[in-house]
Formats: C-alpha cells, sequence, structure tokens
C-alpha cells in the first residue's frame, strides 16, 4: 500500500494550473485526469498569466477577501450580483454594498 504525504497546498488561480500542466505535458504524457483537468481549463480559462496576477492585486486591496474567495472570484470572473452572490455563498452577505461595487467593477475592467 502506498502512502502519500501532503507537504504543502496552495490555492492557485486556473491559469496557473494550465500553466503547470502544459508544462508537464512537455516533459512527458499527463495521466488520464491530468489530460481531462486541461482541456477543461483550455477550454475555460479566460485571462492570461499577467492579467491574473494583476486582478488578484487588485482584489487583495478589498481587505475582507480572503485568498480563497478572491481565488473563486478571478477563476469564475463574475458579472453581477447574482454571480458573486453564486460564487462566494455564504461570505457575500458579509460584504457590503460598495464593497460588492468594488469587486464587480475590479473584475469588468479585467474581463
Amino acid at each position: 500500500m502506498i502512502i502519500l504525504e501532503i507537504i504543502s497546498e496552495e490555492l492557485i488561480p486556473d491559469i496557473k494550473a494550465k500553466e503547470l500542466l502544459e508544462s508537464r505535458e512537455k516533459e512527458g504524457e499527463l495521466k488520464f485526469e491530468q489530460k481531462n483537468s486541461l482541456e477543461i481549463l483550455r477550454k475555460f480559462v479566460k485571462l492570461d498569466s499577467n492579467k491574473t496576477d494583476e486582478l488578484i492585486a487588485e482584489l487583495k486591496k478589498i481587505e475582507k477577501l480572503r485568498d480563497r474567495q478572491i481565488i473563486a472570484i478571478v477563476n469564475f470572473l463574475p458579472g453581477d450580483r447574482e454571480d458573486l452572490r453564486a460564487v462566494l455563498h455564504r461570505d457575500y452577505s458579509s460584504l457590503t454594498d460598495e464593497e460588492i461595487d468594488a469587486i464587480l467593477k475590479t473584475v469588468k475592467r479585467y474581463s
């Protein structure tokens, strides 16, 4: 029996996962799950790496947002309040109207 130990964990946006899988694909054949993940990421990732980094930096200025929420926003790029509510689930209610507007305005600039 093989036991794997998690050494570290890091939240990354979809574009970073796509880039990681593409670099591994160049090194050799991907496993089935990796191939499927890469195919999905190629279809749905909308921003390039630079824009993603800039958007993350902008969203970090909104103090209530945690890293997990920022990554979800960057991955889904919500266009309105309902989309943002779906992305943030229960955390949405802790945001003020001004914070929600700031998030949506920031996302709109980058998408």
